[in-house]
């Protein structure tokens, strides 16, 4: 059996879903291949450049940035999960003007991201909000810094479902990133220079991971009880809710880029990071079969 190391690089349904569903599924094992499932969260490049990684937008902005010779093998979705929660009386991203958000960091992806997402709101996120960063995590101390009025509205990802969320403290979604950026995130990649992606073990979880999005549209029932792992907050209702609103929809069947979305998404980001581009979305975005 081949053997490999699949680092994640954030929390949550967004980042870990399909790779959970292989895991629990047994759909590595089917496949002939051990699957090592690493929290590559803090790790630094030289280290997650050394296995698989589930992040691709951690990967493009690498390979922007350094040059890191990242290519994307599947892609899972092409909507970032994550949302930005505010105080009552906050009903959208124009409303955050003045306001006090917390953020992922500039350098990060999903900060890169929103820093994408206020920009097209018409906002600059250096002057016309109040960005607080903190790292990621289980976003539990934004909630509570919300509630007590330290902050007006947060990003926040997949270890939560937003909606639910809003609904009981009163709250507001202002926007889901997704329908604002578009951009082929989270799946597999591989830097080429230490794994050639035609490795075996590599192809395997390749084949584990197109399994476990066919079960994500084929099986809801099995979809959905796998997450409520990761929503434990949550009842069932609201994670079948959560699944038919943001999951079923916006998951890839097949695995496949949308080099399209992916062209204009590479531009945006090199253009926020101030690099240039050196390659096309089909030179990163190796997904077809």
């Amino acid at each position: 059996m081949h053997t490999i190391d699949l680092a994640y690089v954030g929390r949550g349904l967004h980042e870990e879903l399909a790779a959970y569903i292989a895991d629990q599924e047994d759909l590595y094992a089917d496949e002939g291949v051990r699957v090592v499932l690493r929290d590559g969260c803090t790790w630094d490049e030289e280290r997650l450049r050394r296995g698989a990684t589930i992040g691709l937008g951690r990967a493009l902005l690498s390979r922007l940035t350094d040059g890191t010779p990242w290519v994307g093998l599947n892609v899972n979705t092409h909507r970032p999960l994550f949302w930005f929660l505010a105080r009552p009386g906050l009903a959208s991203l124009a409303d955050l003007a003045g306001r006090r958000l917390a953020v992922h960091a500039p350098h990060t992806a999903p900060g890169c991201f929103t820093r994408i997402v206020l920009r097209g709101a018409g906002l600059d996120p250096d002057r016309d909000v109040r960005a607080e960063v903190r790292a990621p995590g289980d976003y539990g101390m934004d909630l509570r810094r919300l509630r007590n009025g330290e902050l007006d509205a947060a990003l926040v990802g997949s270890t939560m479902a937003p909606e639910a969320v809003a609904a009981e403290y009163g709250w507001r979604v202002a926007a889901w990133m997704g329908d604002h950026f578009r951009i082929p995130t989270v799946g597999l990649a591989v830097d080429t220079t230490y794994t050639d992606p035609d490795d075996p073990a590599v192809q395997a979880v390749l084949r584990a991971h197109r399994r476990a999005l066919k079960v994500i549209h084929e099986d809801p029932d099995t979809t959905v009880q796998h997450m409520r792992t990761f929503l434990g907050g949550h009842t069932a209702e609201e994670v079948r809710a959560h699944y038919d609103t943001f999951i079923a929809p916006y998951f890839t069947v097949d695995g496949q880029a949308d080099l399209a979305i992916a062209e204009t998404a590479i531009a945006s980001v090199a253009a926020e990071l101030g690099v240039p581009v050196s390659f096309t979305a089909d030179e990163f975005f190796r997904t077809t079969p």
